[in-house]
């Protein structure tokens, strides 16, 4: 019997990973969809104090999140949360949800995408954005649609901006 070779180690320490800003909120990028053999990808969001993720949903992945920091709030479908530091939440795909910076310190999540693919998306928005001047709607409809991203204007978005405190992106 022949041993196949051990796979590849990924190792990503404390500080470690390329960053990038999102608009409202950044990214840390931890493990890549080639690192996982396309299983998972891993990335870690600060955000701001008034930090608003518009309402989207995905059509190709479902999202897992985990708060390591200070109070993030979120929207799936019609259930909301805020959950502190060790606080866990699911957020399947097809269903509009957003976030939020629910406090008034920082706070940090580690988000799960499954499948990966999803964080060459975050990489990007990033690199458009550090290029020059904000995107126009027409790059944005493009990019959204080559990785199966949807926006959505809910009815119930007001009063999240207005309970927290929210500062939205343009356009929002």
């Amino acid at each position: 019997m022949t041993e196949s070779p051990a796979p590849p180690l990924t190792i990503v320490r404390p500080g470690e990973g390329a960053e990038g800003f999102l608009g409202s909120i950044g990214v840390a990028f931890k493990l890549w969809g080639a690192d996982t053999g396309g299983a998972v990808s891993v990335v870690e969001h600060p955000f701001p104090v008034g930090a608003l993720v518009p309402p989207h949903l995905h059509t190709r992945e479902d999202e897992y999140s985990i708060v390591t920091e200070g109070e993030i709030g979120f929207r799936s479908g019609d259930r909301e949360a805020v959950l502190g530091p060790g606080g866990y939440i699911t957020k399947p795909r097809g269903e509009l949800h957003a976030m939020w910076n629910a406090g008034s310190v920082p706070a940090r999540m580690i988000e799960i995408i499954s499948p990966a693919g999803f964080e060459h998306c975050f990489r990007e928005i990033a690199d458009m954005l550090a290029d020059g001047p904000p995107p126009t709607e027409d790059a944005v409809a493009v990019l959204a649609a080559k990785y199966g991203l949807e926006f959505g204007r809910p009815d119930w978005l007001p009063d999240v901006i207005a309970r927290f405190d929210l500062t939205p992106p343009p356009g929002v």
